[in-house]
């Protein structure tokens, strides 16, 4: 028995791995034309965007310094905390706006509302391909809030050991906005390797390399947690399982077949997430906590 779970973990381990390299491959060089024509919609059809599966930016508007709200790296330029207020950006006044590089802060630099997301791997820093759309359906779910969006500064690294500092750096951000703004509401959550960074900020031990969780005293300002394709799965783990604090508000996205989460070997439905309805039942999931505290 213990030589079979052994050969198990280290089976889970390989495919890990090599699900990592492959969107890595997708991000820095081309789109598999297996993908591509499995999911219509990616890649580069009219030649206009560049990045990960095609979801990197547009017309070189995706990141960047985006009206003065940032710089692609940090908690702005003192306008707000928006990291990327890329093309169709940023409502500086308050109200509701998440262009492609996705921020939009409230009067006096503070929204009602941040998503706080993580990118999967490989992917270019920012949203990525499934914090982007989030972004928007949130915004859209919450017309009479202010909703801004922080995309977690990490390596997002093939090899899966950035997820640590990436928690860190998720978690020392919420801290740093929720002092500068008292009133301000989290939804948190990551996409594949985002999700482990997620897992760790929020205190799940085992989920990946070591990083700093969210002060416990804030754990109440996190009003959701959103998570796709979570390789916490790989360990037939949940959030909901493993964390008292953050379970009964969290939802968790695993597409059948999916590699990542799921154990499967169908790597196309670990980049279907964009365009299978499951990033607007996550707005409307998180939205719904929102109003109901």
């Amino acid at each position: 028995m213990f030589t079979h779970r052994k050969r198990s973990r280290k089976t889970r381990r390989v495919v890990l791995f090599a699900v990592s390299a492959a969107v890595v491959g997708a991000g820095a060089i081309v789109t598999p034309q297996a993908f591509a024509g499995t999911l219509p919609g990616f890649g580069r059809a009219d030649g206009a965007r560049t990045g990960f599966l095609g979801f990197g930016n547009r017309n070189g508007n995706g990141l960047g310094n985006g009206n003065g709200l940032g710089n692609g790296n940090g908690l702005g330029n003192g306008n707000g905390f928006g990291n990327a207020a890329g093309n169709g950006g940023a409502a500086a006044g308050g109200g509701n706006a998440a262009g492609d590089g996705g921020a939009a802060v409230g009067a006096g630099g503070c929204s009602d509302v941040q998503l706080v997301f993580a990118r999967g791997t490989g992917e270019r820093q920012g949203l990525g391909i499934v914090g982007r759309p989030l972004a928007q359906e949130l915004a859209s779910a919450l017309p009479d809030r202010s909703v801004s969006s922080f995309a977690v500064v990490y390596a997002a690294a093939a090899n899966q050991a950035s997820a640590g500092p990436g928690a860190t750096a998720m978690s020392r951000h919420i801290a740093a906005v929720a002092a500068d703004c008292p009133r301000t509401r989290f939804v948190i959550g990551g996409y594949s390797q985002g999700a482990s960074v997620t897992d760790i900020a929020i205190g799940i031990r085992g989920a990946g390399t070591a990083g700093e969780a969210i002060p416990q005293n804030l754990n109440g300002r996190v009003a959701a947690v959103v998570v796709f394709g979570n390789p916490l799965g790989l360990r037939r783990r949940t959030i909901a399982q493993s964390s008292p604090a953050f379970g009964p508000k969290a939802k968790e996205f695993c597409n059948a077949g999916d590699p990542v989460c799921g154990g499967g070997s169908n790597f196309a439905a670990h980049l279907a997430y964009p365009r299978n309805g499951s990033v607007r039942e996550a707005a409307e999931f998180a939205a719904g906590k929102i109003n109901a505290g």
